[in-house]
């Protein structure tokens, strides 16, 4: 089965190049994906794929059944592109002002438009059923969990997932596993403070937002310092502020807004954040006559993987890239990931798919100039493929 999936790989190869160029030519945001969800049906349907369409608004899911009875496994792409201009120079550039493929998602789609090419061809000797999954909008509200209730899980139940990220912090070349917490939740706060705005002139006569939420700032940064266990990893970061207009000098505002992010990796630290952060804000705007709008938005969970799903990986994924190219990421990433979602159902673990070419200067995701060789598709492809057949015919 190595030898088949390497060898088909190399037939499908051109087509998953493609087919990749394309979705890069012509990206498109979340729950906004409708060429590219038509592409992918399209190719599923032409291969003879079993496919439902709309799932979730623009997701698409794909049906491979084996020829003998036994478990399904599900394997996720993400379709969205990004809000970005792109900067390089590549000749599928993106013909879409202000948009562009800054994550590899296009790579995503395409490694699992090509496994599925490879396992449609190899059915005949599959235990069981592949259910393939195409989501929208992974990077701003999560298109995973709505097509988990829009019932992707079932019919045919499915019985683990594995996913993989072409990740622009490993070498090329090597796949990074990570058994246990693997990427955090990436949840938002937002806060007001409001005041009673006046002349700058006669402060006495204001309750100023503007201090007050400065106060709040260098306090918050104390939950992670002195309140939080130091070996329990939280992360708060305040990363916009807005107080009054540029354009008067002279008059103090009546709101002060700070908004941000809090990563964790479990529920217990996630509760004491999004508690301690309105702690803070309530005694400090009451002491000072102020008072607050305070918003916790629960993004995705934690990304934990399964310990035994991981366990297979990494040896499925070693046979078809070597085990020397195989290795345990040596900390989770404080990213966030909605392939959490199915991890939280079903037994699954997702792995970091190397596209480095330097490893000290890595290739920065959601970026203008965001990079990287078609070739590197093959290790994330030939990784999808082995995995599946190794799990339904274990």
């Amino acid at each position: 089965m190595i030898n088949k999936i390497n060898d088909l790989c190399d037939k499908y190869y051109s087509n998953i190049v493609d087919i990749r160029h394309e979705l890069h030519m012509n990206p498109e945001v979340g729950y906004e994906e409708f060429k590219t969800s038509k592409l992918i049906a399209d190719t599923l349907i032409n291969l003879g794929i079993e496919v439902k369409t709309n799932v979730a608004k623009t997701g698409v899911v794909g049906l491979i059944k084996g020829k003998y009875p036994g478990k399904t496994i599900l394997l996720r792409a993400d379709m969205d592109a990004l809000r970005v201009n792109e900067e390089t120079n590549v000749e599928f550039k993106s013909k879409v002002p202000g948009v562009m493929h800054a994550c590899g998602h296009d790579g995503h789609c395409a490694s699992l438009l090509g496994a599925a090419m490879i396992l449609n061809q190899l059915k005949d000797e599959l235990h069981g059923n592949v259910k393939l999954m195409f989501q929208p909008d992974e990077e701003i509200e999560g298109g995973a969990l709505p097509m988990i209730e829009e019932g992707i899980l079932e019919n045919p139940h499915v019985d683990a997932a594995f996913g993989g990220h072409l990740w622009g912090g490993v070498k090329a070349g090597t796949v990074g596993v990570k058994h246990g917490p693997m990427m955090a939740s990436p949840d938002i706060f937002n806060i007001k403070v409001i005041g009673k705005g006046g002349h700058g002139g006669v402060p006495q006569n204001t309750i100023d937002p503007v201090p007050i939420l400065c106060q709040v700032i260098n306090t918050l940064q104390t939950i992670v310092s002195r309140k939080n266990n130091p070996i329990t990893p939280l992360v708060l970061s305040c990363c916009h502020l807005k107080a009054g207009d540029t354009s008067c000098h002279n008059a103090i505002p009546t709101e002060a807004i700070v908004g941000g992010t809090v990563r964790t990796f479990d529920e217990e630290t996630r509760v004491f954040a999004e508690k301690t952060i309105e702690d803070i804000l309530r005694g400090i705007t009451t002491c000072q006559g102020a008072t607050y709008e305070y918003e916790y938005i629960r993004q995705f969970p934690p990304l934990i993987n399964n310990p035994k799903m991981t366990d297979l990986a990494a040896a499925s994924i070693s046979k078809v890239i070597g085990s020397e190219n195989v290795f345990e990421l040596k900390e989770p990433s404080m990213g966030g990931e909605d392939f959490a979602y199915l991890a939280c159902n079903v037994p699954a673990t997702f792995v970091f798919v190397g596209i480095a070419e330097d490893e000290i200067n890595p290739i920065l995701h959601h970026n203008s100039k965001f990079a990287w060789d078609d070739k590197y598709m093959k290790t994330l492809c030939k990784s999808l493929c082995q995995v599946a057949i190794d799990y339904l015919n274990s």
